[in-house]
């Protein structure tokens, strides 16, 4: 039996500070991992800024009157997940190691003025065809009830020896999705949104850092373009509960017009959003409530 202590975290690190730690990580060479260690991390408490909640509506999409947008509680977990992607713990550098795909489950709405538990822990290995993957899984309470969960699936592109399931899509969309509508992502979003949700990874500040990681231009940040769509997707008013899993599939390289492409329902929709032409898809996904 494993006994897992969970560390708590008050403070977050210096944006210097965790840059070269990422970058400082590209050294691990771990080998074969055929499990991933448990780590538990915990930030105790957080008062959710409403302040910062309309600059986050702001920059996605979101209307005041859909209250706090499902997606956004995914910004309170950063810290966690940038600690842990930078600690001895974590078995693979930061730098080099994508965000795959990423489910949300909402329980119970959220306000301006909750304070709650963050909570982060590692998950499962998987193989992939370009490297090693791996979850960890995130969690929000509120007075010890847990409010909001998810998953986040990462791959550590370039790994030859991998362990785990493969991985595999759970993604099946009919053939009847239509264009609903196009948004533009700015030349400057990855900045802008790196400067809110904290995710100020080069790869999406300019094109000049992105080239250093093997891009011709900047990247718009996945969690901002799933943000996006569902800005359009979800209902005017807030919703108590849903759940919304998306896979990430090909960048959206800055500055762009993209597409969204659905297929709607009384209780959710499925979804892409595409390049304007309608042809390569960004990211695929499925929302319920």
């Amino acid at each position: 039996m494993t006994i897992t202590t969970t560390q708590e975290i008050t403070g977050s690190p210096s944006l210097a500070a965790t840059f070269f730690r990422a970058v400082g990580t590209g050294g691990k060479r771990p080998g074969l991992v055929k499990t991933l260690p448990k780590v538990e991390l915990a930030i105790p408490s957080v008062t959710l800024d409403a302040q910062h909640i309309a600059s986050y509506a702001a920059l996605t999409g979101f209307s005041a009157s859909q209250g706090v947008p499902l997606i956004y509680p995914q910004m309170l977990t950063f810290p966690l997940v940038t600690a842990y992607m930078c600690s001895p713990a974590c078995p693979w550098p930061a730098m080099g190691t994508v965000h795959l795909a990423n489910s949300i489950e909402q329980y119970k709405s959220l306000r301006g003025g909750d304070t709650v538990r963050v909570e982060m822990g590692t998950g499962e290995l998987f193989t992939h065809e370009k490297g090693q993957g791996f979850t960890l899984d995130l969690r929000i309470l509120r007075d010890g009830e847990l409010v909001w969960s998810a998953t986040q699936s990462l791959l550590r592109v370039g790994v030859k020896e991998t362990a785990g399931q493969p991985f595999t899509s759970q993604l099946a969309l009919g053939t009847s999705l239509s264009c609903q509508t196009e948004f533009t992502a700015p030349a400057d979003i990855g900045r802008r949104y790196g400067a809110v949700s904290g995710d100020r990874n080069p790869i999406h500040l300019t094109a000049i850092t992105a080239k250093l990681f093997g891009f011709q231009r900047a990247i718009a940040h996945g969690m901002w373009t799933k943000a996006r769509a569902l800005s359009y997707l979800l209902p005017a008013d807030p919703l108590e509960r849903a759940s919304v899993s998306v896979e990430f599939k090909t960048p959206l390289l800055l500055p762009a017009r993209a597409a969204l492409w659905t297929e709607r329902s009384s209780h959710g929709a499925q979804f892409e959003v595409r390049d304007k032409k309608g042809v390569r898809p960004h990211l695929r996904g499925q929302l319920s409530y």
